[in-house]
């Protein structure tokens, strides 16, 4: 997968794995990642799927519905890859922490949904369900962060209530920030998301 890695100064942070929102690429999360923490590593991957010229992680049959059988198939290629990228760059596989915004928090999600080994925590900028009806790995006390918009009109405040719900049903520790905007990444939110981070990991 198409990806840049910056190798941090601070060797006892995790590694941010930053998944970007639709249209976006590898380097549209870097300022939003030194923002959270600026001494982490960084593996930043571009989706590899375009929609009307536009990467995304996994494709969608319209909007707010997704194919469920390509979110499987890339959830996995993107699990795959995380694996090959901790030996190429000599980092712990087991202490990432994905920070993804829109389809890319949906792919963080979804590695959430899959594997119960595949993040050590996660920060997810207006996410969705990615899927529903299936019965998900035990994500003994995994911390996640879910930055919501009461008015975001692409994830309604249902879907994070619902994924709230999900995740912690089993196992993971969810910290919903709620924020008075739409679907936005607004710096109120970063703000939140870099104090939980903070909490956690320094």
């Amino acid at each position: 997968m198409q990806h840049i890695f910056y190798k941090g100064t601070d060797e006892t942070k995790p590694t941010l794995l930053l998944l970007h929102g639709t249209g976006g690429n590898e380097e549209s999360l870097i300022g939003l990642a030194k923002e959270i923490d600026e001494t982490a590593n960084i593996l930043s991957v571009r989706g590899n799927v375009l929609e009307h010229g536009m990467p995304r992680f996994f494709r969608r049959l319209a909007e707010g519905v997704f194919d469920i059988e390509d979110l499987i198939f890339r959830t996995k290629e993107l699990h795959d890859f995380l694996q090959e990228a901790a030996q190429q760059y000599g980092f712990d596989r087991q202490r990432i922490v994905a920070i993804g915004y829109s389809n890319g928090a949906n792919i963080a999600a979804s590695l959430l949904f899959h594997y119960a080994d595949a993040l050590a925590g996660a920060i997810l900028h207006h996410p969705m369900v990615p899927r529903r009806g299936i019965e998900l790995p035990q994500l003994s006390s995994t911390p996640v962060f879910i930055g919501a918009g009461t008015n975001d009109p692409m994830c309604t405040a249902q879907e994070s209530e619902d994924l709230e719900a999900l995740l912690t049903s089993s196992g993971a520790m969810v910290t919903t920030a709620w924020f008075n905007f739409g679907h936005q990444l607004t710096m109120p939110e970063v703000q939140a998301a870099k104090e939980w981070y903070n909490s956690i990991y320094v």
